[in-house]
């Protein structure tokens, strides 16, 4: 177990299926279902998949302007905004600017 990863080996075994990568998961240590990443998002419409999960995910905004859906609430975000998905609350992103992706960090907490 490696307690660090650093940003090229993120990106170097990044799923590029995904429009985003892991950075800490059991891998390096974490435990219970934490884990953490980036995700980037280009999309203009709201994903009609919108994710869920058993645990609390929360995210920091780190670039970009867009929305933010938690179950049927709608929130403005930017760089720096901070918001949680408690668990079991459907969440998904938008951007405002297709040109300008909202990437965000986000992470897992074990409850």
């Amino acid at each position: 177990m490696r307690p660090i990863i650093t940003l090229k080996e993120a990106l170097e075994r990044r799923d590029s299926s995904k429009s985003g990568y892991d950075l800490l998961t059991e891998e390096n240590g974490c435990v219970s279902g934490a884990k953490s990443g980036i995700s980037i998002y280009s999309n203009q419409e709201f994903n009609s998949q919108a994710g869920f999960h058993d645990d609390q995910e929360g995210f920091y905004v780190l670039e970009g302007s867009g929305q933010v859906k938690l179950d049927d609430e709608i929130y403005d975000i930017s760089e720096g905004d901070s918001f949680i998905a408690a668990a079991g609350v459907r969440h998904t992103v938008r951007t405002i600017d297709s040109e300008k992706p909202v990437k965000v960090f986000w992470f897992h907490s074990a409850i």
